[in-house]
């Protein structure tokens, strides 16, 4: 006869299968940054950079390096809230785990719209790199609002421990994101540079707010 104990012990190691997956994506999505958004300058072909000319280039492409670390950053803060909502999620259902799938779908996303970004900042088509870049986040910030939802709307899925203060504060941490980068993606219309600055105070705002949820 199954007890109390085997039920529990059996929807711990389901949500466990769910987040170590999760974490995988995660993983991929970041591996997937480094290898299609860093390039290596190659001088032209026939003679080899000298040294000034190696750092001018590599100069040339700070919006690539300034892309690539808010991309990072970013996904490095969202694996790090996705783990932190996991702490309170003791099972899993359908809707849950399509809700999860499809912010891993948005989150391995996240490269292109960064190579995008990095090529086309400094260029005049950055209006529609930055709206793209932010647009893709105005998305994942749906995706983990309904990923909680599905979570925290019956209760059902939660740890029995977990109080309505620690609902109502991640509710209203997921809640604060959406209009935020709505403001950036508007904002890309105008200055690609102010809405790539506000995604990048974004994760900064994330990175102290994850540590208290």
């Amino acid at each position: 006869m199954i007890n109390e104990n085997s039920i529990i012990l059996a929807a711990e190691k389901e949500t466990g299968r769910t987040e170590d997956f999760s974490d995988g994506v995660f993983a991929v999505a970041i591996t997937l940054l480094v290898l299609e958004v860093l390039n290596v300058p190659h001088a032209p072909e026939g003679r080899p950079f000298s040294a000034g000319e190696l750092a001018t280039a590599l100069g040339h492409n700070w919006t690539v390096y300034v892309t690539f670390l808010i991309s990072f950053s970013t996904i490095l803060i969202m694996w790090m809230n996705h783990h932190a909502m996991f702490k309170l999620v003791q099972k899993t259902d359908g809707v849950f785990m399509f809700a999860n799938g499809f912010l891993l779908l948005l989150v391995t996303l996240v490269p292109f719209p960064t190579q995008l970004l990095g090529e086309y900042l400094a260029a005049p088509a950055a209006v529609t790199a930055a709206a793209v870049y932010a647009g893709l986040f105005v998305f994942i910030s749906l995706a983990y609002i309904g990923l909680w939802w599905a979570a925290a709307l019956r209760r059902n899925l939660l740890r029995p421990d977990v109080t309505a203060t620690q609902i109502q504060q991640r509710t209203r941490a997921n809640m604060v994101g959406l209009p935020a980068y709505l403001v950036a993606f508007a904002c890309a219309f105008w200055s690609p540079f102010l809405s790539v600055a506000i995604c990048s105070v974004l994760w900064i705002f994330w990175a102290f707010t994850s540590s208290r949820l």
